[in-house]
């Protein structure tokens, strides 16, 4: 299988500039969710949606985020 509607964006989410990168492997749809420095990862979330995968990253990554 290969990655597939790979897409990278940059925003601010509670304070902290981060990307978050979604793409297709298979069926399924990944969104990773990573701090822009030092680039550490915050949250992954993989759903049968493009929308919902990032959706679910967006909420773990905020949650995690306001726990700091």
């Amino acid at each position: 299988m290969k990655t597939e509607n790979y897409r990278v964006t940059k925003t601010e989410l509670a304070g902290v500039r981060v990307s978050v990168t979604s793409y297709q492997i298979g069926e399924s749809y990944h969104c990773h969710v990573a701090n822009l420095d030092p680039g550490a990862t915050i949250a992954r979330a993989e759903a049968d949606s493009p929308a919902e995968a990032e959706q679910t990253a967006l909420a773990k990554a905020a949650a995690r985020l306001k726990s700091n």
